[in-house]
């Protein structure tokens, strides 16, 4: 599986490491990946996703059927990607 957020569609970044001399050479900047569990109150059952922090701070703010909502709408993603642990 891929390293990419499911609510905010977060992926890793391109960068530069510098040294000291000023040398640049090419550097990943991962994401801040954690997987959680949730119960989705309108489906009545667990789900587990792979989400960014600042993902976590948008299901606390806006709820986690409307964070759902808007990635699906901003393509972020599919339903059939949720992980269903139980019924």
């Amino acid at each position: 599986m891929s390293k990419v957020c499911q609510i905010t569609g977060k992926k890793a970044a391109v960068g530069n490491n510098v040294s000291h001399s000023k040398r640049r050479t090419k550097r990943k900047f991962e994401v801040n990946l954690h997987t959680k569990k949730f119960y989705w109150v309108e489906q009545d059952m667990w789900i587990e996703l792979r989400l960014s922090c600042s993902a976590l701070r948008t299901i606390n703010k806006i709820g986690l059927n409307a964070a759902i909502k808007k990635a699906e709408a901003e393509g972020n993603l599919d339903l059939r990607d949720i992980k269903i642990l139980s019924m």
